[in-house]
């Protein structure tokens, strides 16, 4: 019977991976009604191996990530970068690829962050700089400096390794779309569907998306809240969270019924034009001279001091500040590079090694730096000079109403507010379809357009777990648990690469030997493969 002859009922049974479903769902719903059952309980354990991850391996969240930057940055300029996902022509346009590829990362979080960060910093400067004094003016670009560190380069590494782990063997060794293909060039493509190791790893992805995005779910919805109590002092309470985070939900899995190309490509390209426009108008409307000065400064800073704030750990007091920040940063992203890997893998098709390094950690940079050294210029300039008081609010309330005390201050802030508010709610919600359809492709062993009926299913998922975990305050631990997941997935990703240079170097052995066999006339090697062959892989 064809998936066109079926119920919704027979073709969600059909599909659905009974092993990596059961698992994945079953694991989130059981860490759910633990913290409903034993809340306090559950946060001491869950923030205990917090810490204890963080006491022991910070140092080695730093250097896995600074290593996958290098090798990104390797694959770019080296010669493996003429290396292409398959024989077909890109899906996409270049514009819609990168704007699918941006919106799916850290965009949310980057709107989020963009006017907050900075401020922090500026009230009290990271430990590197530890002679310069808080809420100076010495302190501003320094203020500016960390905040496009922490958010404009090396947070995309993790994902976009991942992305190229598993979309090279999709698309030229058949590999199923799942995350358990970047294991192919070591137990073979024909092996993911029955390794117990790859079930493990797409089992752990599961619940890792579940959980990173439900509590960006909640970071974003708390924005919303926190905003009409600053703004208005309206107090939703359980039932406006709750309605709050049900209305995102419909929005997100509207969009994400709606395909890649209807739904996310079209919300994310107008994602990036109305991320543009912001950025422009507040760089016109805000202290601009100011802006240009600081943010050369800043950048400056930031290429001079990239590799000692990249491995700086702060011995001398126990790392506190780098674990609260830079390798909070880098856990984060870690535990969701799962599905964005998965997602720039589905939408990789046709394309180059090269383009899809460069646009994961160079196109994405190119738009998110601006942004900070706006959006942190501006915000530290208005603190400094007393146009306006943000930290007040922010040490009131939290780092949620920045965006809202920031537009405030500025010339034509109420439209620009309004922007802003739009751009953080639809960056989120085209993270969280590209998210729940990476779920949906986990759940159903790397079909490539899974069913309606299972897209809603984790849409719904993802709304609930949210909504309960908001309302019972397992928000922070759920945070916690999502940093303690980055921890495999920083190893997932080194095997990723390892796999990718033994693969990078055998193909690219294979294209000179096929080279040397046009220009001198020899056959020297029985394993060489022609332009529609795909390459060998060892299954040893």
């Amino acid at each position: 019977m064809s998936s066109s002859d079926m119920g919704p009922i027979e073709e969600f049974r059909d599909e659905v991976e009974p092993v990596i479903f059961a698992f994945g769902a079953g694991i989130t719903l059981l860490f759910v009604a633990v913290f409903a059952l034993a809340p306090e309980t559950a946060a001491t354990v869950v923030s205990g191996a917090n810490q204890f991850v963080l006491a022991h391996f910070n140092w080695a969240f730093l250097v896995i990530m600074l290593f996958f930057l290098l090798f990104l940055f390797f694959l770019i300029l080296g010669p493996w970068g003429s290396l292409r996902f398959g024989d077909e022509s890109p899906e996409f346009s270049f514009f819609s690829y990168f704007t699918m590829m941006y919106s799916a990362g850290l965009a949310a979080g980057i709107v989020f962050w963009g006017p907050a960060e900075a401020l922090i910093h500026y009230a009290n400067v990271p430990p590197l700089y530890g002679g310069v004094a808080a809420e100076s003016t010495a302190a501003m670009p320094i203020a500016v400096q960390y905040a496009v560190f922490h958010w404009g380069l090396t947070q995309w590494a993790c994902f976009t390794v991942m992305g190229l782990g598993i979309g090279y063997y999709v698309y030229n060794y058949d590999a199923p779309l799942r995350v358990s293909s970047v294991l192919t060039p070591f137990i073979g493509a024909d092996n993911i569907k029955d390794s117990y190791w790859a079930k493990a790893i797409d089992i752990l992805a599961v619940f890792a998306t579940l959980g990173g995005v439900a509590t960006s779910l909640g970071f974003i919805g708390s924005q919303f809240l926190t905003g009409l109590e600053f703004q208005w002092g309206i107090q939703m309470g359980n039932i406006g969270t709750f309605g709050v985070i049900t209305g995102m939900t419909v929005l997100f899995t509207l969009s994400l019924v709606l395909g890649v190309d209807k739904g996310i490509r079209r919300l994310s390209n107008f994602n990036m034009v109305l991320f543009f426009v912001l950025m422009v108008a507040t760089l016109i409307v805000g202290p601009t001279f100011f802006i240009l000065q600081t943010s050369t400064d800043a950048l400056g800073g930031f290429v001079s001091d990239f590799v000692a704030m990249s491995l700086f750990i702060d011995v001398a007091n126990n790392g506190s500040w780098v674990n609260a920040w830079t390798v909070f940063y880098w856990a984060w992203p870690l535990a969701w590079s799962p599905f964005a890997g998965l997602f720039i893998a589905r939408i990789s098709r046709g394309r180059s090694v090269r383009e899809v390094a460069f646009t994961g950690i160079g196109a994405t940079a190119m738009a998110t730096v601006p942004w900070f050294l706006i959006l942190g210029s501006t915000g530290v300039w208005l603190q400094n000079t007393g146009g306006a008081n943000l930290l007040g609010p922010i040490n009131q309330y939290s780092e949620a109403v920045s965006g809202y005390v920031l537009y405030g201050a500025l010339p034509l802030g109420s439209l620009l507010l309004i922007g802003f508010v739009v751009l953080v709610t639809t960056f989120f919600v085209t993270s969280a379809d590209s998210s729940t359809l990476a779920v949906a492709m986990m759940t159903t062993g790397g079909k490539e357009h899974p069913s309606t009926i299972i897209r809603a299913f984790w849409g719904a998922m993802l709304g609930a777990v949210a909504s309960i975990l908001m309302i019972i305050g397992g928000v922070d631990a759920l945070q916690s648990a999502a940093i303690i997941t980055g921890g495999p997935f920083a190893i997932v990703g080194v095997i990723a690469v390892i796999g990718l240079a033994r693969s990078f170097r055998e193909q690219s052995g294979n294209i000179l030997l096929q080279e040397e066999t046009v220009l001198f006339g020899t056959s020297r090697s029985s394993k060489q493969t022609d332009s529609g062959t795909r390459p060998e892989v060892n299954d040893d």
